[in-house]
């Protein structure tokens, strides 16, 4: 073999040595940037600030108030930070590192579920007047767009429907702006408000018993109470033993997070077209301090990891003290919803 054979044989070599060398620095650079990139979209946005300056309109010589702008322009808002956020609407995500977060996505599903509950309200409630009245035609597109299944990621594709849903909450919103569109309204009613008030209550204490869950309870079965004559399909427990599963605890912490996000900015829309029946009702502070105790849910968590001590343990249980800033905020909402019942 010549001297030039082996010259080329031992130049193989050395390439083939330094390329195995090479694999596990360009592995770690890989997943170096993954793990850069998931810290970075996994970063919570900052509550709103609502544009409101397209909320007045001239009535001869004065500004007036237009009923409906600010919640509308709120639930846009919170709908395009969903989509727009650090790394978009990542729950549906097929690819790295998406597909490998979970706690993102378990907030953007609390954001949803507040934009769906709020996006049937405006369909069959804040736009209508009556039962028999006739459904605002924006608002009968726009509810089943955000009702999409969030991980769809094709046929169809959750960010593409929700966006579609926007576009039909800009239609409503224009038309309401529209002094000469008598047809499209929104009535800030306290009925409309207690009906939306009746969702958040349910849905908070949802998410307050599941935080509690985070450690062994046992509860007392309340189904049945308050009705003698009341029957459920199949007999239960008069004690029922409660429990979140571990690989479930910082999902429901987050959907939590997220959810109550999302409620504080539409509470501060819900505040300026409910102006005058909060007033009435000298419940305007009541509404208010449901905003800020749900603020307490969105404190900085210094943690690099949801902890799960015991009630009094040595270690910090994250999910029961979120549990207690909304268990205090649901209080409040009940108090608000009595509140405005009232004559």
């Amino acid at each position: 073999m010549s001297d030039r054979g082996l010259s080329d044989i031992d130049k193989d070599s050395w390439l083939s040595s330094v390329a195995l060398k090479l694999i596990p620095f360009v592995l770690f650079l890989f997943f170096m940037v993954l793990y850069g990139l998931s810290v970075y979209w996994s970063q919570e946005p900052d509550l709103l600030t609502l544009n409101n300056q397209k909320a007045w309109r001239h009535a001869g010589q004065q500004k007036e108030l237009i009923v409906g702008h600010s919640t509308v322009e709120a639930m846009i808002e919170v709908s395009e930070t969903l989509l727009h956020k650090n790394g978009g609407f990542i729950s549906n995500d097929m690819t790295p590192p998406g597909i490998f977060q979970d706690n993102m996505p378990a907030w953007e599903y609390g954001v949803l579920v507040q934009l769906r509950d709020m996006a049937r309200v405006l369909r069959n409630d804040f736009s209508r007047s009556q039962s028999q009245s006739s459904e605002q035609l924006d608002l009968k597109e726009a509810e089943p767009r955000f009702n999409v299944r969030h991980t769809s990621w094709a046929f169809p594709e959750a960010e593409s429907e929700y966006m579609k849903g926007i576009q039909y909450l800009k239609a409503y919103q224009n038309k309401l702006m529209d002094s000469s569109d008598h047809q499209t309204q929104f009535f800030a009613r306290s009925d409309n408000l207690r009906e939306w008030l009746k969702g958040v209550e349910k849905r908070l204490g949802n998410l307050s018993q599941r935080l509690s869950a985070s450690v062994v309870e046992n509860r007392e079965n309340t189904d049945l109470s308050g009705d003698s004559t009341a029957s459920q399909s199949t007999e239960t427990s008069d004690q029922v033993r409660v429990k979140n599963p571990w690989m479930k605890i910082d999902d429901t912490f987050f959907e939590a997070r997220g959810s109550c996000w999302a409620l504080i900015n539409l509470l501060k829309g819900i505040e300026v077209d409910f102006q005058s029946v909060l007033e009435k009702k000298n419940a305007t502070a009541s509404l208010r301090q449901i905003i800020r105790e749900l603020e307490e849910t969105q404190e900085t968590l210094w943690s690099p990891m949801i902890l799960n001590g015991s009630g009094f343990g040595l270690v910090a249980n994250h999910s029961l003290v979120m549990s207690s800033y909304i268990a205090r905020a649901n209080a409040a909402i009940i108090d608000l919803r009595d509140l405005l019942a009232r004559g």
